[in-house]
């Protein structure tokens, strides 16, 4: 109040002083004083109000922000960044004549429609799926077939090796792990890597992949096996699982080396190991060794592929049927003649009762030539048209025209 006290002095000094001054009253002057003190106190009362309220509108904003941040919304952009998709699909129309006893081909069939999806849970932890129907419609009676051919996690040790579980496609040959139809030539895959490889070839199990250094990779797993029987003469592609209720009484073990050091050159090696390959004892199959070697050599537009494959199984039963050795392998020059339109040509030959029958030599091997062309629209999008023309001798063959659509993103 002392501050008040001295303002009313001065006031008051004022007053008397000024000739011009009105004539108040000390009570008159008090009432006034006291009125702008009271307009004043309501002021700083708005103004504490006003800070509060935007405090709380403050801590409001902060507290709405944090929920978003922690909601289904920001969650869903996260999984969405995280998470991919994609596909790949073929149409084939097949016009094939048969001699030798075949049958003729006159069919149009969407051979695939594959789904992919994939997630990373983490920078080290991801998850990758391959989900396919085949021939248009599957269920009872009908042709088609709906498969899982991927379903793994990676887990990254550190920069140059990855650990790898779950259901994957085996390292091996050129098309098993690369297959969508915009990657290869021909309207149909290979009948080398069908028959002998066998691709699609996929098994559940555990391993490992990574760099070497020098331009060397590795990959090695332990994984399900084979189950093929003396009722498909021991055909290795018969004996596919595809991780079903697989049996799992003799796992197979599998590991490869590539080499692409040099630009433009692969080349690799694949063995593999599985101690029953038909997973029953005392019937006459034993052990397995697989081995498979290629190289794909691209200088400009023009590449070179070459494949060779083979299976020495042990098992008197196997021998009986000449499928103690099985093998194959093609040659597959190619030239780009602009960026949207390729040419190829590609010889196959191949044997799924290459060894000995009775003691005697038998010529069971099979061979087929394919010549064609590939037109890209888009790089993800092909059209394509070939001609094949099976020759064996005294065997069934179907010789004709292939055409085919393809594309995958």
């Amino acid at each position: 109040m002392q501050p008040r006290k001295s303002l009313l002095a001065l006031t008051i000094g004022l007053l008397c002083a000024s000739s011009q001054a009105s004539a108040i009253t000390l009570e008159e002057l008090a009432e006034r004083l006291e009125k702008v003190e009271k307009e004043n106190a309501a002021l700083r009362a708005q103004l504490n109000q006003t800070t509060n309220q935007v405090e709380t509108n403050t801590t409001a904003v902060e507290t709405v922000a944090d929920n978003v941040s922690n909601s289904g919304i920001v969650k869903a952009a996260e999984w969405v960044n995280k998470t991919t998709i994609g596909a790949y699909g073929e149409l084939h129309y097949n016009n094939l004549s048969g001699k030798g006893g075949a049958s003729d081909k006159d069919e149009i069939d969407f051979h695939r429609f594959v789904l992919f999806f994939g997630h990373e849970f983490t920078d080290d932890i991801r998850f990758f799926s391959e989900l396919e129907l085949e021939h248009s419609i599957a269920g009872d009676g009908k042709k088609g077939e709906i498969e899982l051919e991927q379903a793994y996690l990676d887990f990254d040790l550190n920069d140059k090796h990855t650990a790898r579980a779950g259901l994957f496609l085996i390292p091996v040959g050129i098309i098993n792990e690369t297959h969508e139809p915009p990657t290869f030539y021909g309207t149909e895959r290979n009948p080398v890597e069908k028959n002998i490889i066998p691709a699609t070839w996929w098994e559940a199990g555990a391993g490992a992949y990574g760099q070497l250094g020098g331009g060397f990779s590795y990959d090695a797993y332990i994984h399900s096996g084979l189950a093929t029987t003396s009722g498909n003469n021991f055909a290795v592609r018969k004996g596919r699982q595809k991780a079903s209720k697989a049996k799992a009484n003799d796992l197979a073990a599998t590991g490869r080396i590539k080499y692409t050091g040099i630009a433009g050159l692969e080349l690799a090696f694949t063995a593999q190991y599985q101690e029953d390959i038909s997973q029953i004892s005392s019937d006459g199959a034993d052990s397995a060794n697989m081995f498979e070697t290629h190289a794909v050599w691209t200088t400009g537009p023009f590449t070179l592929k070459a494949l060779y494959a083979m299976w020495d199984i042990e098992g008197s039963a196997v021998k009986a049927v000449g499928a103690d050795k099985q093998d194959g392998f093609y040659l597959e020059p190619s030239f780009k003649i602009n960026s949207k339109l390729g040419i190829f040509a590609r010889y196959n030959q191949w044997d799924n009762q290459a060894g000995s029958n009775s003691g005697e030599a038998k010529d069971t091997s099979k061979e087929q030539w394919d010549i064609g062309v590939n037109w890209w629209p888009h790089e993800d999008v092909v059209i394509k048209a070939d001609y094949q023309r099976q020759n064996h001798e005294n065997r069934k063959d179907q010789n004709g025209v292939n055409l085919g659509i393809g594309y995958q993103f």
